[in-house]
């Protein structure tokens, strides 16, 4: 069964196993607001629920996203803000970036 934002369990078990920390900025999940786990779509599609395509950020980089395409977010002076660089992204991100 699907939780609440509609991934299916399955996605949901291997992202909470895969993502220990932010696949953008690359911060430690913690009990700080800005810094706590936040379900993402990679590619701002929620019928894309998908391994490639589900994922957790910090609250901070997925208010900064919002619905943005993720290269425009990228290239943005708030991801430059956020310290992010393709150093910090993640391998489920820098996958997204060569599809695209």
């Amino acid at each position: 069964m699907a939780n609440k934002w509609g991934i299916p369990k399955g996605v949901e078990v291997a992202v909470l196993a895969r993502d220990m920390k932010c696949i953008y900025c690359g911060v430690e999940f913690d009990s700080n607001r800005a810094s706590s786990k936040s379900w993402e779509h990679i590619i701002n599609d929620i019928n894309i629920a998908t391994l490639e395509n589900i994922a957790l950020c910090c609250v901070g980089c997925n208010a900064s996203k919002g619905a943005k395409l993720l290269k425009d977010w990228l290239e943005s002076p708030n991801a430059q803000r956020r310290g992010i660089t393709p150093a910090t992204l993640s391998p489920i991100v820098l996958r997204a970036l060569a599809g695209n």
